[in-house]
């Protein structure tokens, strides 16, 4: 099942897990359509392919919940 990370690793923008927006990768590491788009859609972190990231909805998304631990970390 997939995380549901709540933000964007390279800006912070925040993702509602029951929203579109957010991009992935196979190893779930999450950014928005704009640092996914200057990424040139390959994931910063591991090379592999940035796609889309489907909404959880409704009960699915009450029964499992999204995560609260944010991966943006602001540069020193």
């Amino acid at each position: 099942m997939l995380e549901m990370r709540p933000d964007c690793e390279r800006c912070g923008t925040d993702f509602p897990a029951d929203e579109a927006g957010a991009f992935i990768c196979s190893f779930e590491c999450t950014f928005c359509a704009q640092c996914a788009e200057k990424a040139d859609d390959r994931c910063p972190n591991c090379g592999g392919e940035l796609m889309d990231r489907p909404a959880r909805v409704d009960d699915l998304l009450e029964r499992h919940p999204a995560s609260t631990v944010r991966r943006f970390k602001r540069p020193q």
